[in-house]
C-alpha cells in the first residue's frame, strides 16, 4: 500500500495542474482555415471550418518548473468563441470539436493534463459545415471577444449521389412481427464532425462479417439504415429489444478505452399484455454507455435499484421516440434532460441530426447529415447475430471475441449456448469494445450483485422483478413462454 503522504502530493499535484490548464489565453488575432481548403462543395456536402487563435499564451505546468518564459504570440486554445453563417437558410452547422487530420489521435489522459493542460485537452476549434440545396457563396464568421474572421465557402454544382455498396431491405418475420413493427422507435440520431458514423447500420455494411475492418471501410460501406430486434415473451409481457449498431465509435479526444471499432447500443420496450393484439407500453429502458435509464407513464411503478428517469413520448402513437447521442451513441428516452431533441416540436434543439422511421421495411440512406425521417429494415438479432455470437466451443470468429459463460445472479436459466461472445471483433482505437446486448452491463446492478453481465438484457423479466417496484394489480412474471437465448421454451 502507497503511503498517505504520496495520495496528498499527488492531489496537490493534479490541482496545480488543474489550475494552470484552467487559467486564459489572451487571443489577439484570429485565422480562418477551410478543409477542403480550396471551399468549394456541392450541395448537402460538408466542409470544416478551422479557427486558429493566436495571441499571449500563459505559462503552463511544466513551463513554471523549467522557467520559460510566457511567449509574445503563439497558437493558444480556447472555448470562449462562437460561429454564425450571415444568412438564413444558408447551411447548417454541427456542434464544435477539436480538429484533428485523418487518422490523428488527440492528446488525452493525465499526460495530457501534463503536457498541454486541461484546456488544451478540452478546447474545441472547429465546426462542421454542411451545405444547403441551393448554391451560392455563403459567409461565416467567428468571434472571440472583439475580434472577427469571415470565411467565404461556395456551393455549386449538382448534389452528389454516389451511393457505395447497396445491401438489400429486410424485414421482420415471423408471430411477432407485427409487434415489432408497431412499437418500432422514433429515432432522433444527433450528428457530429463524421456523420456517416453517426449513421445507423448493418454490422456487414461493408459486405463481409469481419469486424476488424469496418472502421477503415466507413467511406465505402453502405449507409443504408437498419436496426437489430428481439422478442421474448412470458404470461403478463413482451419484451421488444432493437439495437443500433454504428460502425465506430469516435470523439475529437479519443483517450484509451473511448473511441472503438464497432459500436452497439440499444433499448428494451416492455409492453404489458392486456387482452388487446398489441397490448400497452408500459416500461422504456434504454443503455448509454453501460448505464440503464428508465421511462414511463405509469406511475404506479416505482424506483427500487433502478431509477425512474423520465416520461415517454411518442410519434404516430406507437412509435417511442429516443435520442442517440453522436460519437458515443448513448441511447437515451426522447424526453430526457440530456437529450437534444425536442420531442414536442419534433426537432433537434441545437446542433444537426437525423431523424429514422421505421416504413414497410424500406433501408434508406440519409442525403445529409440532418435529413428527416429516413426508413430502416429491421433485422432479427436471433438469425443473424446469435447464430455467430453462440457456440458450445468459445472459439472465436471474424465477428465475435471474448467468448464467456454466463452466470446470472438470482439462480436463473443458463443461455441456450454454452458460450456467448462478450464482444465484437475489433481493433482500431480500442480493442474489442463494442458488445452484442448480451454483453451489455449496468454499473449499479453488477456492483449491488442484482444482475450479472448480460442479464438486463437476456433475462429482463427477472430484471424487471428486481429492479421496479411493483403494485400487486400489475404482475410480473418471470417464466418465458419465449426466449430463444435461454434454456427455457422457445417455440412461438
Amino acid at each position: 500500500m502507497l503511503p498517505r503522504k504520496f495520495f496528498v502530493v499527488s492531489v496537490v499535484f493534479f490541482l496545480t495542474v488543474f489550475a494552470y490548464g484552467l487559467s486564459a489565453d489572451k487571443v489577439t488575432e484570429v485565422k480562418l482555415h477551410l478543409h477542403p481548403d480550396h471551399g468549394k462543395i456541392r450541395p448537402f456536402e460538408t466542409a470544416v471550418v478551422h479557427a486558429e487563435f493566436y495571441g499571449k499564451k500563459r505559462k503552463g505546468f511544466l513551463d513554471s518548473i523549467l522557467g520559460n518564459k510566457e511567449s509574445t504570440k503563439s497558437k493558444v486554445d480556447t472555448n470562449d468563441w462562437k460561429i454564425e453563417i450571415l444568412s438564413k437558410n444558408s447551411g447548417l452547422l454541427s456542434k464544435p470539436f477539436r480538429y484533428q487530420e485523418e487518422g490523428e489521435k488527440t492528446k488525452g489522459g493525465f499526460a495530457g493534463f501534463i503536457t498541454q493542460g486541461i484546456g488544451a485537452v478540452s478546447s474545441k476549434d472547429s465546426v462542421l459545415y454542411t451545405a444547403p440545396s441551393k448554391p451560392g457563396r455563403y459567409k461565416l464568421r467567428v468571434t472571440t471577444g472583439n475580434l472577427k474572421a469571415e470565411t467565404l465557402i461556395t456551393v455549386s454544382g449538382s448534389q452528389n449521389n454516389s451511393t457505395g455498396i447497396t445491401l438489400s431491405s429486410e424485414d421482420a418475420q415471423g408471430k411477432y412481427a407485427p409487434l415489432v413493427k408497431r412499437y418500432a422507435p422514433f429515432i432522433a440520431q444527433e450528428t457530429w464532425f463524421d456523420p456517416r458514423a453517426d449513421y445507423i447500420a448493418r454490422f456487414d455494411y461493408d459486405g463481409n462479417w469481419k469486424g476488424d475492418d469496418n472502421w477503415e471501410n466507413l467511406r465505402n460501406g453502405s449507409s443504408q439504415a437498419y436496426v437489430y430486434y428481439a422478442v421474448m415473451e412470458t404470461k403478463t409481457h413482451w419484451f421488444l429489444h432493437y439495437n443500433f449498431f454504428h460502425p465506430r465509435d469516435y470523439s475529437d479526444a479519443c483517450v484509451v478505452g473511448t473511441c472503438h471499432e464497432n459500436d452497439n447500443e440499444g433499448m428494451i420496450l416492455t409492453v404489458r399484455k392486456d387482452g388487446s393484439p398489441f397490448g400497452k407500453v408500459e416500461l422504456l429502458e434504454t443503455l448509454a454507455h453501460n448505464n440503464i435509464y428508465t421511462f414511463t407513464n405509469e406511475k404506479r411503478i416505482k424506483k427500487k435499484v433502478h431509477n425512474v428517469d423520465g416520461t415517454l413520448s411518442f410519434y404516430n402513437e406507437t412509435h417511442p421516440i429516443i435520442f442517440i447521442e453522436a460519437g458515443g451513441h448513448g441511447v437515451l428516452g426522447g424526453d430526457y434532460k440530456t437529450s437534444f431533441f425536442d420531442a414536442k416540436l419534433m426537432s433537434f434543439k441545437q446542433n444537426t441530426g437525423v431523424t429514422y422511421t421505421y416504413k414497410d421495411g424500406e433501408a434508406e440512406r440519409p442525403s445529409y447529415g440532418d435529413d428527416r425521417n429516413v426508413g430502416y429494415s429491421l433485422i432479427s438479432i436471433e438469425d443473424s447475430w446469435w447464430q455467430r455470437g453462440s457456440n458450445e466451443s468459445g472459439e472465436p470468429n471474424e465477428t465475435f471475441e471474448k467468448f464467456y459463460i454466463y452466470e446470472p445472479f438470482g439462480n436463473r436459466p443458463k443461455t441456450s449456448k454454452k458460450y456467448i461472445a462478450g464482444s465484437f471483433l475489433g481493433r482500431t482505437a480500442s480493442d474489442s469494445m463494442a458488445k452484442p446486448f448480451w454483453g451489455w452491463h449496468d454499473r449499479r446492478t453488477k456492483k449491488k450483485k442484482v444482475l450479472n453481465t448480460g442479464q438486463w438484457a437476456l433475462d429482463p423479466a427477472y430484471s424487471l422483478s428486481v429492479c421496479y417496484k411493483w403494485p400487486k394489480e400489475l404482475p410480473v412474471a418471470t417464466e418465458y413462454l419465449y426466449n430463444p437465448f435461454l434454456e427455457e421454451p422457445r417455440t412461438p
